[in-house]
């Protein structure tokens, strides 16, 4: 077994990243320094609190022997990526530069790279490829693609072997329900619909109701957190056996759900009409975003496991009532 890595492991898919490995028989380290993590969704793994880049942190860890990274560690808000991309270019990049130089020096042998659909842009055709072009329309995006970027240089360069994950729509939680989505303020569509369903909730904003979709709101490709943390082990399992050089996989469900679609399938679940309201359209929303994840299916042989929405929505509401002001909460 692997000794791995985890950045960003105390966040919400990097702790079923984290599950998903201990569960596998891997050795854990996370380093997070939790400002959007969660201590208690480690669970068994070792957690080293601080910055992912910190050079003392990185030389003993990594001198200590880890045979993978998986980054998980990011800023990921589109619109705080607009009004503050230095920031933004300051963690995602030049930290990640930093990691990526001390996992070469310390003979890594492979990272997996957590990416996003956003390195795309406006789609020109639906499903989205991954030899679709890649125009990210905000800094998020733009950040995460010069980090697959400086990937496939140091892979030329070191030899440092790289599987590069592009998620579409994260969602759901463990079906356990003991860990899942803890942010503060939430920005994803599922928990704040579930949020919405309290009596006395603030209204949840549909934004754009005249998209050119089947009942005018935007499609998105919703895949299940576990399905993520499952594609990350067979990334890593690739790299060790050889099959896996330096490669980029989506990871998306193949299928769209509306926002309606999805309002419907929350209520479904809950049993309770989420409280929402109409609103503009948002500046930059694509109508419909879905993946091609051929690739991955075929190379390294991964299939959903929760492919149905009714299925995310369920787990998400389990955890959202066992933990209704998120870890360290307890409900019904």
């Amino acid at each position: 077994m692997s000794r791995v890595l985890v950045t960003g492991g105390a966040g919400y898919i990097g702790s079923h990243i984290v599950r998903r490995l201990l569960e596998s028989g891997h050795e854990v380290v996370v380093v997070d320094d939790l400002s959007l993590g969660h201590a208690e969704a480690v669970g068994g793994a070792r957690l080293v609190v601080g910055d992912f880049a910190d050079p003392d942190i990185l030389a003993r860890e990594l001198g200590g022997g880890v045979d993978y990274v998986m980054h998980m560690a990011a800023l990921c808000e589109v619109g705080e990526s607009v009004e503050r991309p230095a920031r933004y270019y300051r963690n995602n990049v030049t930290r990640s530069l930093a990691l990526m130089d001390a996992a070469r020096r310390h003979r890594v042998r492979g990272i997996v790279f957590s990416s996003t659909a956003a390195t795309y842009g406006e789609p020109e055709s639906v499903p989205i490829l991954e030899d679709h072009p890649q125009r990210p329309t905000n800094p998020y995006g733009e950040t995460k693609r010069a980090v697959e970027r400086a990937l496939d240089w140091f892979h030329g360069a070191y030899g440092l072997k790289f599987s590069v994950l592009r998620y579409f729509n994260a969602a759901g939680a463990h079906p356990d329900g003991t860990i899942g989505e803890d942010h503060h303020p939430e920005s994803h569509l599922i928990p704040r619909l579930l949020e919405a369903t309290r009596e006395g909730a603030e209204p949840m904003p549909i934004f754009g109701n005249d998209y050119p979709t089947p009942d005018g709101t935007c499609v998105r490709d919703y895949v299940h957190v576990q399905d993520l943390a499952r594609a990350h082990v067979l990334a890593m399992s690739a790299m060790e056996s050889g099959e896996v050089e330096a490669e980029a996989f989506n990871l998306g469900n193949g299928e769209g759900f509306s926002v309606r679609q999805v309002i419907e399938a929350v209520e479904r679940i809950s049993g309770r009409p989420p409280a929402t309201r109409e609103a503009p359209r948002r500046a930059g929303d694509p109508a419909v975003l879905v993946a091609g994840s051929g690739r991955i299916r075929s190379r390294l042989g991964w299939q959903p496991e929760f492919p149905a929405l009714d299925e995310i929505v369920r787990t998400a509401w389990r955890w959202h009532r066992s933990h209704p002001g998120g870890y360290g909460s307890s409900g019904a």
